[in-house]
This record gives C-alpha cells, structure tokens and sequence, in this order.
C-alpha cells in the first residue's frame, strides 16, 4: 500500500441527550461506506456520552456508548487519543450546560484535536469557549437565539463551515455534505464520489449553499419585487425600516408596495414585517433565557408592553406563557424518556 491508502483517522462522536438522528447516522454511514470502498478501516469512531450509558435521540431511539467522558479524558493522554471529536446535539441543546465537557473539549482542541459538531452541536463548542472570533455554522432554527447568546461568534446559516481545526455543520443532510469534504481531503475526490453513488446522491454541496429553501419556494412567490422586500425585512428584524424607507430600497411607491403585499401576500407589508418580527421572537423564547424585554428590543418592539400585546395577538397567548409551555412540553419529554 502507498501512503495514501494507508492513512488513518479515528473520531469520537459524543452523544447529547435529544441528539437528531439524521446527522448522526449520515456522518457514520459516510465513514462506514468510504472504509468498505477503501477495503480497509481507515475511519474508526466511538460513541461517548457524559456517563458512558445509552443516550436517547429526539426521535426516542437510544444509542449505546462505548466511553464516558472520564475516559475519554484519559484517552487524551494515551495511544486512543482521537484525531476528531465531534459534538452531536439536537433539539433543547440550550439546556446542555457541562463544565467538564467544555474543559475536555478545549483540551482536546489545545492538544490538536479537530472539533466539530453536527446539527446545533456548535451551542456546546460556543458554551466552551472555542467560537470566539471563529466561522461556525448551526441550524437556522437555532441561529436566532444562538447569535443573541454568543455574539462573538461568526455565525453563518451555511450548510457547514470549517475554520482551521473546528468543524461545525447546520444538520440533517449537511452532515453528508461535511464528512464528504473530511474524506475528500484525506483520499480525493475519486473516493467521494463512489460514496455519493452508494448514497444516491449526485454531488457534494458548497459549504455556503443556503440551509432553507429559496424565498421563491418556501413562500410560494414569483414577484422578484416581493421577494426582494422581503429579504430586506430579514435582514432588519432589530431595527424595523420605515415603508418609506422600504419603497426607496425597492425602488416603487408606497401604495405600489401595498398593492403588492395584498396580491402576494394577503397582507399588508407592515403586517408581514410584523408577523416575521414575531416569528424571530417566538424562536429566542423557546431558544434562550433572553428576559422577555431583552427578546422584545432585539426583536425591534419599544417596550415589553407592546410586544406582548403583538404576541398575544398572533399567538393567542403571552410570551411569558409561551415560554411556560415549552418548558413543560421539554419536561414532559424528559420523563417519557426516564420511564
């Protein structure tokens, strides 16, 4: 064998509780294919998890782990010391606060160990101090209420992004895309694409290949004009513009705006830029501790009142009950689990 094809990488995965499947089992099939179509193991992996017992994903399938965090701290120091650890989370990962897995993962990164993580899994590399100043990726959901926690991360909504040793992918099928770009690196892009052909699938995507759909599909719109409002209003939900401001950006007149809005839409444009306000709220409520003011101001509300009668509005019901209620509905799941 030449040096190529005797390379050898090993990762731990280690288990959040509440971690989603898809991204999990795409990053290990990856691996599992690109050995069979090496004909040797040049990926090996462990599962961890904070005591070394099974851990339950989201979709309430459990997974045995093979090591506990004490181990894999004293692996650190040893012959299994791991080339890659990579932080699988899911839904509620804002709950996952572990000083010891913060220590061992700037351990683990100090001593030249890639990290990474896959889904929301950059919550735990952020809570550990290791984002600071760095390119990260997380799902869109999260993003919201991960960029008002950590801001001096670089948050992207990208399918993955890699910064010198730390890997970060958004989930679902972007782990695919991200454990390609790890193999391809390490063997080719020959080997890659025998990989895409037993997933069926037809390419790898670019690392900054949006995570949700176009506009254009996700809304059901084909007005450029629309589409174009629109993607101004998201991008100022903490500073809301004016109408004015939005028909000179446009370039149209306010009634033409309006005109617009109530084609397309069924609304009008302060109602839309009122409802996708609140869409933002609704996420940093269930997403953050942020006190209800503090999401009301980031939101672009002028006072808390205000916002909660907004909220009420739309949701029927406060954003103190909002919160109340995801936090029994997270309660109830962890007792589901325990029985």
């Amino acid at each position: 064998m030449n040096r190529m094809q005797i390379k050898k990488r090993s990762l731990v995965f280690f288990m959040v509780p509440q971690f989603t499947m898809l991204p999990f089992s795409a990053a290990v099939d990856t691996l599992r294919i690109a050995n069979r179509m090496l004909g040797y193991q040049a990926y090996t992996w462990r599962l961890a998890s904070l005591d070394g017992e099974k851990v339950y994903s989201s979709c309430g399938i459990g997974v045995e782990a093979n090591s506990s965090l004490a181990e894999e701290r004293r692996h650190l120091g040893g012959e299994n010391r791991p080339g890659m650890v990579l932080v699988c989370s899911g839904i509620d990962v804002e709950q996952f606060n572990n000083k010891s897995v913060n220590a061992w993962l700037r351990e683990c990164y100090n001593r030249g160990v890639a990290v990474g993580s896959l889904c929301t899994g950059a919550h735990v590399l952020a809570q550990a101090g290791l984002l600071n100043g760095k390119r990260c990726a997380i799902h869109w959901e999260n993003l919201p209420g991960f960029s008002e926690a950590f801001p001096q991360a670089e948050v992207y909504a990208d399918l993955y992004e890699i910064d010198g040793n730390l890997y970060t992918c958004a989930g679902g099928t972007a782990s695919l895309d991200m454990m390609l770009n790890l193999v391809g690196e390490d063997f080719g892009e020959s080997l890659v694409n025998r990989i895409c052909e037993q997933h069926l699938t037809d390419r790898v995507r670019n690392p900054h290949d949006r995570q949700r759909l176009p506009l254009r599909a996700r809304l059901g719109v084909q007005n450029a004009k629309v589409l174009s409002i629109i993607e101004l209003m998201e991008g100022n939900l903490a500073e809301p513009l004016s109408l004015i401001e939005i028909a000179d950006g446009a370039g149209l007149s306010r009634r033409q705006i309006e005109r617009l809005f109530r084609q397309e839409m069924g609304r009008s444009p302060a109602r839309y830029y009122l409802e996708i306000r609140l869409d933002r709220a609704r996420h940093l409520l269930v997403q953050s501790s942020m006190p209800v003011v503090e999401v009301a101001v980031a939101c672009g509300f002028v006072s808390a009142s205000h916002f909660s009668k907004c909220y009420r509005e739309l949701y029927h019901r406060s954003p103190q009950q909002e919160r109340a209620e995801r936090k029994m509905t997270m309660a109830t799941a962890r007792q589901a689990v325990a029985a």
